[in-house]
């Protein structure tokens, strides 16, 4: 066969490996011949499965050395247990953080990579160090400190928050970002560290003062950071605070307006915190979780959007309201790739015993409403994140770094 034969069938089958309908339907083609593999394999081509397949959850990491897979009948299992006998996420392969606390442990999750954080739990004040890894290849990256004349060091660092940044489409997707924001007395200072030139610069700084507090304990960051956009709450004011990770840019968006003031009003002992899951130039869309802890245990998830008119935004409208499964009492733990992930555990109601000892973690599709329960664990530690973790099978993956 010439190479230009060659060539075009190699085009024909990329064009019949792309409509396969899951990717462990295109792993089990991947094992038939050598020249599938080949194919499959390739970054450019993977690139464009993803586009039409995103990969799917499967499972959470959280706390040291800790994986909970998707388990049966959660239709990603067979490939979250496969994930399980091939990933090392215990992170041995990292070497010791210089930390005198020295664990890493997960603070999010992007794109087969995870970025670990190494800090005693209880110190805020104190800026952790950070590695990416990829636990499927066992390759790592341990971040420079952040130089100290780029801090305040003579202001209290009263809160902190990590995470990697979505890929742009022109980028290298072996090259990763990874966004600090710290949260100091007199401003707001946003860190990025870049793969590509092994450094942090200051993206973005703000006042305190000029988003209408002097307080930096009332601006309480929400645990998500969907479509580059990342968000602060400071609901006493009625603000959220928002930063486009990719203009690196603040600006502020109003929340008690519209229909989020009647959601406020409902407010008492059974609200639990909202949590934007979408922002874009044009709209901004929270999901609140609402409850009551009553003996009926009701939950709804309100689906609010705020659309932009080029101008500024709108109030805020009402868009949907999806009634969640009684039997459970829910708390947001947070969104990413389109999905909100939801904790639910077993409270004692209508004289029904309950269980505490144990808790159920749902991932719930935000553009369906569709609500799937991933897998039971064990009760998680509050102050330790949940990284929902999404990937290929393994005889897919290539090296993330």
């Amino acid at each position: 066969m010439t190479p230009t034969a060659r060539h075009l069938v190699d085009e024909i089958l990329e064009e019949i490996f792309l409509r396969l309908p899951t990717p462990a339907a295109l792993a089990r083609a991947s094992t038939a011949s050598p020249r599938f593999r080949r194919i499959i394999t390739e970054r450019a081509f993977l690139r464009r499965f993803l586009a039409l397949h995103p990969p799917p959850l499967l499972g959470f990491a959280a706390g040291v050395g800790g994986f909970y897979p998707a388990q049966d009948p959660h239709p990603s299992a067979p490939l979250a247990r496969a994930i399980v006998d091939a990933a090392d996420f215990t992170y041995s392969f990292v070497p010791k953080a210089k930390s005198w606390f020295g664990h890493w442990h997960p603070c999010d999750a992007r794109d087969g990579r995870l970025l670990l954080e190494a800090s005693y739990r209880f110190d805020l004040e104190t800026i952790p160090s950070h590695a990416v890894c990829d636990p499927l290849s066992r390759r790592y990256v341990v971040l420079p400190a952040i130089p100290e004349e780029m801090t305040i060091p003579q202001e209290r660092l009263f809160e902190f928050r990590s995470i990697l940044a979505p890929i742009a489409e022109d980028e290298d997707e072996t090259s990763f970002k990874v966004i600090f924001m710290a949260n100091y007395k007199s401003k707001l200072l946003t860190y990025v560290f870049s793969s590509v030139t092994l450094q942090w610069c200051v993206a973005a700084s703000i006042s305190w003062g000029s988003l209408g507090t002097a307080d930096p304990y009332l601006a309480r960051p929400l645990c998500n950071n969907l479509h580059s956009f990342f968000y602060w709450d400071a609901d006493w004011r009625g603000k959220l605070f928002v930063l486009d990770t990719c203009r690196r840019e603040f600006y502020i968006a109003n929340f008690a307006a519209g229909n989020h003031r009647q959601l406020l009003n409902k407010r008492g002992h059974g609200m639990i915190r909202s949590s934007i899951a979408v922002g874009t130039d044009r709209a901004l869309e929270m999901f609140s979780l609402i409850g009551d802890y009553g003996s009926d245990a009701l939950y709804g998830l309100y689906h609010t959007t705020q659309q932009n008119d080029g101008e500024s935004f709108n109030e805020w409208q009402l868009k949907n309201v999806a009634a969640l499964p009684r039997g459970c009492l829910y708390d947001t733990v947070g969104a990413t790739e389109g999905f909100m992930v939801l904790r639910g555990y077993q409270e004692p109601h209508h004289g029904l015993p309950g269980n505490r000892d144990v808790e159920d973690l749902f991932s719930l599709d935000l553009k369906t409403s569709e609500l799937t329960k991933v897998c039971r664990v064990a009760p998680q530690d509050p102050t330790r994140r949940v990284c929902s973790y999404f990937g290929f099978p393994p005889s897919l993956s290539k090296p993330s770094l």
